[in-house]
């Protein structure tokens, strides 16, 4: 059972590094703020004018 505990574990952890909720709460940390509908519409908006203003070359 302590094996598949630490599985379900680790694929928790996976999945919330994919979803960008680890990146989200790091924002937050940085920032100093607090979880809000707003803040993750900005954080949102600011991940995605990141990845597609500076496009992948070849």
């Amino acid at each position: 059972m302590k094996h598949l505990k630490r599985f379900g574990e680790l694929v928790m952890a996976l999945l919330r590094e994919l979803g960008d909720e680890n990146a989200y709460n790091r924002h937050l940390a940085a920032h100093g703020r607090t979880h809000s509908r707003a803040e993750w519409q900005r954080f949102s908006d600011e991940r995605f004018r990141a990845r597609y203003i500076r496009p992948k070359c070849c």
